[in-house]
């Protein structure tokens, strides 16, 4: 304070500015931190999933018609009463399966970030994400219980058996070799990249990351969560852990690729309140999922609240980035957009990934089930028509990808360090087209009816 009487009238009046909005956007933490502390919607979500049966909930859209597998596609067209429930509610499972691994990447990230707040002083933030850290937990045990029972239930004891010897697993699975030679020495690379750039950061470095280093374990890394699908392959994941638990600004500067993930859920789980809402408010019955989505939407509003608050304001707090801590953080939203934003899915409505490989296997898995009771050609012929041809259901997608786009350019033009691609979301841009998601799926419907007849032989 001393040193202030020193500034001229106009530094004066930029700190006096600065020190304003910083308490402005505490407050706000502090704020959410209260609310989130206060609310029960962990519990009930809870409550829900320890008392969730399938039989009772069976004969009930968990969802509007419009978010299910394989809407608008002409095999939904021709699909009978209850096949359409079951694609209902496999859509519920399917999505909840990514939102399960992507909150296990939260809860290590929120530990990585953790420690780097705390050192700089902000002890409420840190209480709020281990809060948060806390609620992911009790998420993860909802979707996984709820999601077993509705698969087995549905596709039999079969679904959860991935053949790991097929050659379908070579398509499907994409994921390196993480004990091979060259990825160890990328991941030692990429650490001492992370460690001598950041150096002069020491007193900042993560306990977690710490401690995770004296008892010689990896961080965690994902293939199936929305980061890790989006940072993959698994020493790139832990190149941007170093660097998010080693810098002030970084740190603050993971939640603008958390808040990535909080509005692709959003984008989804929105409707599915509403739809709650709307059963609610008719007095219908309210199927578990249905409200295990509600109550899930609520928690995570405070999650994204932080989200927003630190992508957007935090980083202002901490001295101006370096030219390397401005690459990684626009790098991490790049290869984000790149990852999970760049395509539009011919059978989910509120999927973005560049090519629909993976569901290929998933579709192929529920037509050969009783659910359908398809032949291998017969499926074939079906999927043809679902992922190579226009239908309804890619103009669904479509609707999905604008109403997103629009928001992510809302939310990252006003982040003054992002270079313009991410500011704009080109690569999400010009991934929201129909007739480049189509040929993408011809090209990789070659590859994966080939796969089937070998794998058949």
């Amino acid at each position: 304070m001393v040193a202030s009487t020193h500034l001229t009238t106009e530094q004066k009046q930029s700190l006096t500015l600065t020190q304003g909005k910083e308490r402005k956007h505490l407050k706000l933490i502090e704020t959410t931190y209260s609310s989130n502390t206060n609310s029960d919607y962990t519990e009930k979500i809870e409550h829900l999933y320890k008392t969730f049966k399938y039989s009772n909930n069976c004969n009930h859209y968990w969802t509007e018609p419009e978010q299910s597998m394989l809407y608008g596609t002409p095999l939904y067209a021709s699909a009978s009463a209850s096949q359409r429930l079951a694609l209902n509610h496999l859509h519920w499972f399917g999505m909840y399966n990514v939102v399960a691994a992507s909150e296990t990447e939260t809860i290590a990230y929120n530990q990585i970030t953790n420690g780097v707040f705390s050192a700089c002083g902000y002890d409420t933030l840190a209480r709020e994400l281990a809060l948060e850290t806390s609620q992911e937990r009790y998420h993860i045990n909802a979707f996984h219980k709820i999601g077993y029972a509705t698969m087995k239930a549905l596709l039999g004891q079969e679904a959860f058996k991935v053949p790991l010897k097929s050659k379908l697993y070579q398509l499907t699975n994409q994921a390196k070799d993480e004990s091979s030679p060259f990825a160890l020495y990328q991941y030692n690379a990429l650490r001492f990249i992370a460690k001598t750039m950041l150096k002069s950061y020491k007193k900042y470095y993560s306990p977690y990351l710490k401690e995770l280093e004296e008892t010689y374990k990896l961080i965690p890394a994902s293939t199936t969560g929305l980061i890790g699908r989006g940072l993959s392959p698994k020493a790139w994941q832990r190149f941007f852990a170093f660097n998010w638990g080693a810098s002030p600004f970084l740190a603050s500067q993971y939640y603008a690729v958390r808040i990535m993930a909080n509005m692709v859920l959003k984008n989804t789980e929105h409707g599915i309140s509403k739809y709650f809402k709307s059963l609610e408010k008719k007095g219908e019955y309210i199927p578990a999922p249905t409200a295990v989505s509600h109550y899930h939407f609520l928690d995570e509003s405070f999650h994204s609240t932080i989200s927003l608050v630190l992508a957007r304001d935090l980083y202002k707090n901490f001295p101006q980035p370096t030219a390397y801590e401005k690459f990684i953080a626009n790098l991490a939203v790049y290869k984000m957009q790149c990852g999970i934003l760049s395509g539009l899915s011919a059978t989910v409505p509120d999927r973005y990934y560049a090519d629909d490989t993976a569901l290929m296997y998933f579709v192929y898995r529920i037509l050969q089930s009783s659910l359908f009771g398809m032949s291998s050609p017969e499926a074939l012929h079906w999927m043809e028509k679902c992922f190579c041809q226009e239908h309804e259901g890619f103009h669904v997608a479509l609707k999905y990808n604008q109403r997103l786009l629009s928001e992510f350019r809302r939310f990252y033009e006003n982040l003054d360090y992002l270079w313009p691609v991410n500011r704009e979301m080109r690569p999400m841009t010009l991934g929201g087209s129909i007739s480049k998601a189509i040929q993408k799926n011809i090209k990789t419907f070659k590859q994966f009816s080939k796969l089937v007849a070998d794998d058949n032989e």
